[in-house]
């Protein structure tokens, strides 16, 4: 197993086959997914079965009520702009945290890759949390996130609404990380007003999303990407798309409530 790192978060992950994982490279895996946030892990020549395999040797898999799963797969969900005569829309964020207990790990397998466009970009929460000014990290310390459901139907039983921790301890690494989502989502912070809450949140969003503290993976055939949902943020880049771009994706159901840093 080889491992190169990229600058500002994220690594790509070469020597290793995701058919039959032994248990001891998953173990490694989410060392490394703890330490570096995200693994790119390209010539990947799966399809979905062994795809499903892989994703469950880190813990049961969960499913976005309102996504659309893949034929055969319920457990995955397919992304695509297929068909579609609006591109879709994406911002950064973090999958699913309106839940008590949001997926550790969510994977993209390239299915169909356009000719042109279509990256996926990732952001290092540690290091947002590390470059905060001093006085609103003292500020935040403490405080929660209200996180609601945008974008999907959750169904009638879904949650819909959890409160999580502004800095959250990184259940792996032990390392203190921003933990929010697209401000959409980021409906208050504990002890603020709305109006507060917002400028906060947007405060913190724009930190989190500077140009600097952003790695973009271009897709090549074969490769498969899994990021770790405690200390990344992520979105799609659907601008100037050429061609159809098919994804799978499969989400890592979280065990843990997300703890204070």
């Amino acid at each position: 197993m080889q491992t190169v790192v990229h600058e500002p978060v994220g690594a790509t992950v070469t020597g290793v086959s995701l058919r039959n994982p032994a248990p001891e490279m998953i173990e490694r895996i989410r060392g490394l997914l703890g330490e570096h946030g995200v693994l790119v892990l390209p010539e990947q020549p799966i399809d979905d079965g062994a795809f499903v395999e892989f994703l469950r040797g880190f813990g049961d898999l969960t499913f976005t009520v309102g996504e659309t799963p893949v034929e055969d797969f319920p457990d995955l969900n397919v992304v695509s702009n297929v068909g579609r005569t609006v591109p879709p829309r994406s911002t950064f964020h973090v999958d699913t945290s309106y839940v008590r207990r949001p997926p550790a790990y969510t994977s993209l397998r390239a299915v169909e890759i356009p000719a042109r466009g279509g990256e996926t970009l990732f952001t290092n929460q540690y290091r947002a949390y590390d470059t905060l000014p001093p006085e609103l990290r003292e500020r935040l310390d403490g405080r929660t996130i209200t996180h609601v459901v945008t974008g999907v139907d959750p169904g009638d039983s879904a949650e819909t609404a959890a409160e999580h921790p502004v800095f959250r301890r990184h259940p792996v690494s032990g390392r203190a990380a921003l933990y929010l989502s697209t401000p959409t989502r980021c409906v208050a912070v504990s002890g603020m007003t709305p109006e507060e809450s917002a400028e906060t949140v947007a405060e913190l969003f724009a930190h989190s999303t500077a140009e600097g503290n952003v790695f973009r993976h271009a897709w090549s055939p074969g490769d498969v990407v899994i990021w770790d949902n405690a200390c990344v943020l992520h979105r799609a880049d659907h601008d100037d798309v050429m061609g159809d771009r098919v994804m799978h994706r499969g989400m890592v159901a979280g065990t843990d409530v997300p703890a204070a840093a």
